[in-house]
């Protein structure tokens, strides 16, 4: 009984990484944007997470230094990760 307790807690909490993300708001989009213009960068695909966190994601921006990245953001539109393509 104990083990499947702890099946079903597990897949419970495994579980959350299901959610799909959403298309952002336009002025989400438009914040998103300019946040990337700043750092130098454009285009993309942006995500917002449905999860609790309230974080964006832009996958495939590219950047002036010419390379391709996935960008994420916090709710604050303030960059937290960038990671190379």
């Amino acid at each position: 009984m104990k083990k499947l307790a702890c099946i079903a807690l597990a897949m419970t909490l495994c579980g959350g990484a299901a959610f799909a993300d959403t298309k952002p708001a336009e002025d989400e989009a438009g914040k998103i944007k300019q946040t990337l213009s700043d750092w130098g960068c454009e285009g993309g695909t942006f995500e917002k997470e449905t999860e609790a966190s309230g974080m964006f994601e832009a996958d495939d921006v590219k950047c002036k230094d010419g390379n391709q990245y996935d960008v994420k953001l916090d709710g604050s539109f303030k960059i937290i990760s960038i990671t190379r393509d």
